[in-house]
């Protein structure tokens, strides 16, 4: 009866906030279950809601006010500083550096699908690791970025004229995004929509916002747009910041280097790894497709499987060190 009930007990704890993102957070919804499990990452879902449910009550809008984070004043304070060292990186064509398949930086499993839409970055910091690169070649906006201890990650963002990101959120709770206008087109032509409020870049302006709702980007102007982006760590009660602990370990993993002389984490390996098979898998959709199709099934289905399986050890361990900070 026992082992019954903690299967339920699974059962509900992983399905239920899986219905709660799909039909009920926040005022955008998905269109589909099939634009939900292509963009709206399900298998996160428990541990998001964990962190949703122990949220401070200033962060738990899609965009918080930014009047109630007052740690980030530096950062925008000393934005013309930043945007230099940002627009010398573009100058010396370091973002275009980071997104060519001969790189190792081209291997991101986080903004993998950006690529396509011609979107770039240069990453700064990553959950306790700073870039070689970037200390190298923009130490003083590392240097600002090291003074405020809320800032998980860090990375310029480079979004060219006419592109744009399709609609999604992001997979992990553990932090809010910060964004920092360094150059943009200064017009409405060029947008973010969160949860269905717009919001246009400009030049020294900053946006806080939760990544964790539905969101898009549009560069409808004729000017490339460079902002700053930064993970900030999400407030939380006790217990989420136990629970956060599993999160940013996991983000650890996830280092993805700019040049040859940066970490590459155990994520991004992996995935660079596996990229040759999943190009000849893909190859094989235009030659045989019902194979593909078996090949696919099989794979998500494995990859679901083994996603649960690591899901329910990472809420059990959740659970023992919350237990044990309450205690």
């Amino acid at each position: 009866m026992i082992p019954v009930f903690l299967a339920v007990g699974v059962i509900v704890c992983i399905l239920g906030p899986m219905i709660y993102v799909y039909r009920y957070r926040g005022k955008a919804r998905f269109t589909s279950l099939k634009e939900y499990a292509r963009k709206g990452w399900p298998i996160f879902a428990p541990l998001n809601c964990l962190l949703y449910l122990f949220t401070e009550k200033v962060a738990r809008r899609a965009i918080p006010d930014l009047a109630d984070f007052p740690e980030l004043n530096p950062i925008r304070d000393q934005w013309k500083i930043i945007r230099d060292e940002a627009e010398e990186l573009y100058k010396r064509g370091y973002f275009g550096k980071t997104n060519t398949r001969d790189s190792k930086a081209y291997y991101d499993i986080g903004f993998r699908t950006f690529y396509k839409y011609g979107w770039s970055k240069f990453y700064l910091a990553w959950y306790g690791y700073t870039h070689q690169s970037s200390l190298e070649l923009c130490p003083k906006t590392v240097q600002i970025l090291s003074q405020v201890s809320s800032v998980n990650g860090a990375m310029f963002s480079l979004l060219p004229a006419g592109s744009k990101l399709t609609r999604h959120l992001d997979p992990v709770a553990c932090s809010l995004r910060y964004h920092l206008g360094l150059l943009t087109p200064n017009t409405d032509d060029c947008y973010i929509n969160i949860d269905d409020v717009a919001y246009s870049w400009r030049d020294g302006d900053a946006l806080l916002f939760d990544e964790t709702y539905l969101h898009y980007a549009n560069n409808d102007s004729q000017q490339y747009r460079l902002i700053l982006m930064c993970d900030v760590e999400r407030p939380l009660h006790l217990v989420g910041r136990v629970v956060n602990t599993v999160y940013k370990g996991f983000m650890r993993l996830s280092v993805v280097p700019n040049l040859e002389n940066d970490k590459q984490g155990l994520l991004n390996r992996t995935f660079a790894g596996l990229t040759p098979l999943l190009d000849r898998t893909k190859r094989l959709k235009q030659t045989n497709r019902a194979l593909y199709r078996t090949l696919m099934y099989s794979v998500n289905s494995l990859l679901v499987l083994a996603a649960l399986a690591l899901m329910t050890g990472a809420l059990y361990t959740a659970y023992r060190l919350a237990m044990m900070a309450v205690n």
